[in-house]
């Protein structure tokens, strides 16, 4: 059974016209549908059909992340959109974080759908964290403190696990490796929404995501957020230009 508050997983079909564009939302590492939930109730709201899985050993406990790793993140999202664009004419997906990275992983692929919406994307793990990650689950440590939390809001709080798993860690470090050779694939237009004061992934990894595909590319600076904007003091503005976006790239 779930243990984190908010991780259940949402899927709602959408209402009127826009019932035939799908929205697939994806949350972050060791996150949960918690912090991308409000994101995905004003997609809903405008009518879109909407899935935000619960990434595989996510939203639960540490342990049941410890034995998973990118190609279970993958696998789901790839199944999700699957889901969707089978019932949909157009699909656009949205991810916070890791999930950003796993919208840039579906664009390398699925070249027709119809838009990216990253926010604070992580397409690089430095090489001193995984360093230091490999040598400590070498001595047999296999998690250190939680990296979930950083919001600017101190109204706001993200469910997040209270420890990071060593092992999926470096799963998703070499994930993303292999990610960015397959970048310049990306040819769907791209919403990249970044916050200059991210304290859990530098701002250099929205650069680079930026300047390696091959489509179109519109940038939006978060200055009052950190990290987990979605549910921080951008997340109306957030909501506000994915909602102007996904309605232009699909747009007849």
């Amino acid at each position: 059974m779930s243990e984190l508050v908010g991780c259940e997983p949402l899927s709602a079909e959408g209402t009127g016209d826009a019932a035939a564009i799908g929205a697939l939302v994806l949350h972050g590492f060791t996150g949960c549908p918690q912090s991308m939930r409000p994101l995905a109730l004003e997609l809903s709201g405008a009518g879109y059909t909407v899935e935000m899985p619960l990434l595989p050993g996510h939203g639960t406990t540490v342990d049941d992340m410890i034995t998973t790793g990118w190609g279970d993140w993958t696998g789901a999202a790839e199944a999700a959109y699957a889901s969707l664009a089978a019932r949909c004419d157009k699909v656009v997906v949205a991810g916070l974080s890791m999930g950003g990275a796993l919208t840039a992983w579906l664009g390398t692929r699925h070249q027709e759908i119809a838009g990216l919406v990253c926010i604070n994307p992580i397409v690089d793990v430095g090489q001193d964290l995984v360093d230091l990650a490999a040598q400590m689950l070498d001595a047999g440590t296999d998690r250190i403190d939680a990296v979930g939390g950083d919001i600017a809001d101190p109204e706001s709080e993200e469910q997040a696990y209270s420890a990071t798993p060593l092992g999926p860690l470096l799963s998703l470090a070499e994930g993303v490796a292999a990610l960015r050779d397959d970048l310049a694939n990306v040819t769907s237009p791209l919403l990249l929404l970044n916050s200059p004061q991210d304290h859990l992934v530098p701002p250099a990894s929205s650069d680079l995501l930026a300047g390696a595909v091959s489509g179109p590319v519109e940038r939006v600076s978060l200055e009052r957020s950190y990290h987990v904007a979605t549910i921080d003091y951008d997340a109306p503005l957030i909501a506000g230009r994915t909602l102007s976006f996904v309605a232009q790239v699909t747009a007849s």
